[in-house]
């Protein structure tokens, strides 16, 4: 019987969970395809990001098997994003996430700004 990783050591699920993540609108970007918002532009509109940062991030997610991406033969070149049947099953938790953090904010006025 495997033990389980310790809550503090570097083998910890959260950690792992939490560096999957960690970039700029990573949970957000994952939401947003959720809801239908899978497109470049869409995306870049919604989440107010360069370019490049935003093209940094979805391969990132791409790269970490939480995105797909699909690229259509067509001028001008239509790409589409979705998510994966990992990234399905962390939406409940990214969503309770957003909750807490909106009424987190809302206690603490000087974090709501950040």
């Amino acid at each position: 019987m495997q033990a389980e990783p310790a809550i503090y050591s570097s083998d910890c699920p959260i950690d792992f969970c939490i560096d999957l993540l960690k970039g700029k609108c990573k949970a957000a970007m994952l939401i947003s395809v959720a809801d239908g918002c899978n497109r470049y532009g869409q995306l870049r509109r919604r989440h107010a990001l360069s370019q490049r940062m935003l093209a940094r991030q979805l391969d990132e997610l791409e790269e970490s098997g939480l995105l797909t991406r699909t690229v259509f033969a067509e001028v001008p070149p239509r790409v589409e994003y979705a998510l994966t049947d990992s990234a399905r099953s962390l939406l409940p938790i990214l969503r309770q996430l957003l909750d807490w953090g909106r009424t987190t904010a809302l206690r603490l006025p000087d974090q709501a700004g950040r």
